[in-house]
C-alpha cells in the first residue's frame, strides 16, 4: 500500500511498525488512541498543531 497524508494512523502503524516512536517524538499518543483508527495523518497533524510536511518527512511518506 502506498501511504499518503490521507492514510489513517492505523494504516501507517501497520505498514511501518517504527512509526509509533516517530508519532511519540512529535508528542502524539496515536499508538493507543482509538481515534487513530479512522483519523488521517493530515487530520492528526492539524489536531496536534504539527507541521504536516515535517511529520510526513519523519515518517518517510511523500508529501
Amino acid at each position: 500500500m502506498a501511504l499518503s497524508k490521507d492514510s489513517t494512523i492505523l494504516e501507517v502503524l501497520q505498514e511501518k511498525p517504527d512509526a509509533g516512536s516517530i508519532f511519540a517524538r512529535f508528542g502524539m499518543g496515536c499508538v493507543g488512541c482509538a481515534i487513530g483508527r479512522g483519523e488521517s495523518v493530515a487530520e492528526a497533524a492539524a489536531a496536534h498543531g504539527i507541521p504536516l510536511d515535517e511529520l510526513l518527512n519523519a515518517l518517510g511518506i511523500p508529501s
